[in-house]
C-alpha cells in the first residue's frame, strides 16, 4: 500500500525559508509523476510543483524562481525548498504521486506565512 508522509509545514515570517519532505513507503522511481499541491482557505487546489519520470519539471507561474521541487531516490522522498515566502503562500500542501491510474495523496501540511 502506497502512503505518502508530508513533513517541514509551519509557521514562517515573509521573505522565510521552509523545506517540506514526502516520504514514501515504496520506491520513488514507480511514479511516473511526483509533485506538491496547495489549498488555501476558500479556494481550490493547485499545483505548485512536479517532476515528471525522464527529469522533466513543472513549476506553478506563482512559485517560479522561489521554490525548487528535488527527489531522492535512495531516500524515497520529494523535496519542495520554499524561498522567499509570502503571504499568498499560505496554504494546506500536499505531496501527490501518480503510478499507472492511481493517483495518491498525502495527509497534507500546513505552511502559513505571517508577520
Amino acid at each position: 500500500q502506497v502512503q505518502l508522509v508530508e513533513s517541514g509545514g509551519g509557521l514562517v515570517q515573509p521573505g522565510g525559508s521552509l523545506r517540506l519532505s514526502c516520504a514514501s513507503s515504496v520506491k520513488i522511481f514507480n511514479f511516473y509523476v511526483m509533485g506538491w499541491y496547495r489549498q488555501a482557505p476558500g479556494k481550490q487546489r493547485e499545483l505548485v510543483a512536479n517532476i515528471i519520470s525522464g527529469g522533466s519539471i513543472n513549476y506553478a507561474d506563482s512559485v517560479k524562481g522561489r521554490f525548487t521541487i528535488s527527489r531522492d531516490d535512495a531516500k524515497n522522498t520529494v523535496y519542495l525548498q520554499m524561498n522567499s515566502l509570502k503571504p499568498e503562500d499560505t496554504a494546506v500542501y500536499y505531496c501527490n504521486a501518480i503510478q499507472a491510474r492511481y493517483n495518491y495523496w498525502g495527509q497534507g501540511t500546513q505552511v502559513t506565512v505571517s508577520p
